[in-house]
């Protein structure tokens, strides 16, 4: 079964298993601040989005899919078959539902890094930032969080010219690393409530079972 825990937690870059305790977000220069203010005021007013994904793993396993965000704090990605899986959050936390045997396992919304860019309204500066790389028209920005699992490093990808968030990376507590790729994005797009829903028949499970 393909890891949708990897997704929950940051849905990269290398984060050594080792790592104690988070490290300490580092000073940013005038024109980094400039930026990622430039990124949060343009992500912060695109209210719809729908695509494609392409996710890799470790190992180079391929996945790919389809999401849908709607901000505030919702968003939807739905595997490709044969997975009957999807991520999905109405607000509230974050759910993994398995559309075949009827089940979900869910994670608190407080405890995902990708919280950051779900919001009503997008501040990448009141994350724990630990690096800004500025390189080839694509702004990295790397941040580090707590979760349910342990310490999980997220380097947000986006092109600056467009603002547009381009691609995620992440490493689990683990050091396994998943790289997200977003494609085919349309903004502004009128998404069906119900693409965020799932029935309340659904049977909860524990995370891993």
């Amino acid at each position: 079964m393909i890891r949708r825990t990897a997704l929950m937690l940051g849905l990269a870059a290398a984060l050594s298993p080792a790592l104690p305790v988070l490290a300490q977000s580092r000073a940013l220069s005038a024109e980094e601040q400039q930026l990622i203010n430039e990124i949060n005021a343009h992500n912060s007013a695109i209210r719809t989005m729908v695509g494609r994904f392409l996710q890799i793993d470790t190992n180079g396993g391929r996945q790919e899919g389809t999401f849908f965000i709607e901000r505030p704090n919702k968003v939807a990605f739905r595997y490709a078959p044969p997975s009957r899986e999807e991520i999905v959050s109405i607000g509230r936390g974050f759910y993994v539902v398995d559309r075949r045997d009827e089940t979900y396992y869910a994670y608190p919304q407080d405890s995902i890094p990708l919280r950051q860019f779900l919001g009503d309204q997008i501040n990448l500066l009141n994350a724990n930032v630990i690096d800004v790389t500025n390189t080839d028209g694509y702004l990295s920005i790397t941040v580090i969080d707590d979760t349910v699992a342990g310490t999980v490093q997220v380097s947000l990808i986006f092109d600056t010219e467009t603002k547009d968030l381009a691609q995620w990376t992440l490493v689990e507590p683990n050091g396994s690393e998943l790289t997200f790729s977003l494609y085919d994005v349309q903004k502004g797009v009128e998404i069906p409530n119900h693409f965020f829903t799932f029935p309340s028949t659904y049977s909860g499970r524990e995370p891993g079972t």
